[in-house]
């Protein structure tokens, strides 16, 4: 028996433990993978998620592994020549960079980070959920061959994208695939890398932005088939150089004979609710937009916050923590599916303007870009929404400026 059980020891999960840890809850944690597994994915938290990690402890560990702090977001066409430069300085202070580190660093930090009365347990697969009076009450769970049941006051479905337990508990969702999919690599580059930057080439987005140690995460927008008729990897990478000529300096840092890059599908995915009576979705399991937005990690930080919350304003008054739970997990939901609903259409906008390839496209992206960077206004609401800090989603009227179809005029920068 525990209080709450986490499954999916990821970003979301274990995030999830930390709030839920934090109010004294007993938290099993629970994952398929033995281990931490350096993959690519999640490496950039935007500065909305900044005071949980410093609550958690997650964030002072994340700088003494060398995070780096990032105050800028880039667009540029392909030699380099900025269309637009989102800078965080202008947003409240504390909120005024970006966070960047790879997977597995963000990983360790947030589990060094849990708090006494939870458990991780790995190489652990959760098997079918129970149900009592209707609601979820745990799950079977399978470790080192042993098949054993957990009770739950509440169960955290953190399980990714392919969530298991959301097709079980027959939760769907509206998901899009991306027509592109998306090569990635890193290397290790002499040159200095200081902003996130998307580059805007004749075939599609470029996306640059240093970790620590000196290397640089890569990801190069390609068709679905693209490098299976390669002939050396080595010559995918030239290519990709002669396209961009800012990226120049990738020839020096790649080695001679280059792996292939890692290749990932991209889609979009909303599910149409985040709870079910006794468990509720977070993360990936719930929501998932372009990266190139760098939105993952900063809405499964707004998930564990926002649950832990609503379940904390419940628990003392409530008989027991089921129904607490009961209680919480609708305001969980109503808090959080208008902030992913507009997250959802922010990302898909941002990721529209730099992966179109067709020359109309391209055209009127550009024209978009450069007007938003010529109008304070929208500067600063593009900042503010992307930075996670709230919805000041653009009216009507500022889409016609964005496209030029109205001319800018003197509004004034909205404040919080």
């Amino acid at each position: 028996m525990t209080d709450v059980l986490v499954c999916g020891a990821g970003v979301a999960g274990l995030a999830t433990a930390c709030a839920l840890g934090a109010l004294g809850l007993r938290v099993v944690v629970v994952d398929k993978q033995p281990g931490i597994r350096p993959v690519a994915k999640g490496e950039v938290f935007q500065p909305s998620a900044l005071p949980a990690l410093r609550s958690w402890g997650a964030l002072s560990r994340l700088d003494e592994q060398g995070a780096l702090r990032l105050s800028r977001l880039v667009t540029s066409d392909e030699r380099g020549t900025p269309l637009l430069a989102i800078d965080y300085g202008d947003l409240p202070e504390g909120s005024r960079h970006l966070l960047a580190q790879d997977y597995p660093g963000i990983l360790h930090a947030f589990g060094d980070s849990l708090p006494s009365t939870v458990s991780l347990r790995r190489d652990t697969v959760v098997g079918e959920l129970t149900m009592s009076d209707g609601r979820v009450d745990g799950a079977w769970l399978t470790e080192n061959g042993r098949r054993y049941h957990v009770r739950a006051g509440l169960v955290v479905a953190a399980d990714g994208v392919s969530s298991t337990l959301r097709k079980a508990i027959g939760i769907t969702g509206l998901r899009h695939a991306y027509p592109h999919r998306l090569a990635t690599f890193e290397v290790t580059a002499s040159t200095a890398i200081e902003a996130f930057t998307a580059y805007r080439s004749p075939r599609g987005l470029r996306l640059v932005y240093p970790l620590p140690g000196h290397r640089v995460r890569v990801y190069a927008q390609v068709e679905p088939h693209e490098l299976r008729g390669t002939d050396s990897a080595r010559s995918w990478y030239d290519g990709l150089v002669s396209e961009v000529p800012a990226l120049g300096w990738l020839s020096d840092a790649l080695p001679a004979t280059p792996s292939r890059p890692q290749v990932l599908p991209v889609s979009r995915f909303l599910a149409e609710r985040l709870t079910a009576p006794g468990l509720a979705l977070a993360g990936d399991a719930a929501h998932v937009v372009h990266p190139m937005a760098a939105q993952g990690l900063g809405c499964a930080i707004a998930d564990a916050c926002a649950l832990a919350d609503r379940l904390a304003e419940h628990y003392g008054d409530a008989p027991n923590l089921a129904s607490a739970v009961d209680r919480a997990l609708p305001a969980y939901e109503a808090d959080r599916m208008p902030a992913l609903a507009h997250n959802q259409r922010m990302s898909h906008r941002a990721a529209r303007l730099i992966t179109a390839t067709s020359p109309l496209a391209r055209g009127l992206g550009g024209r978009a870009l450069r007007r938003t960077a010529a109008n304070p206004r929208l500067l600063h609401l593009m900042a503010y929404n992307m930075s996670g800090l709230g919805i000041q989603p653009f009216s009507a009227v500022d889409r016609l400026r964005q496209f030029g179809l109205l001319p800018h005029d003197r509004l004034p920068i909205p404040t919080r």
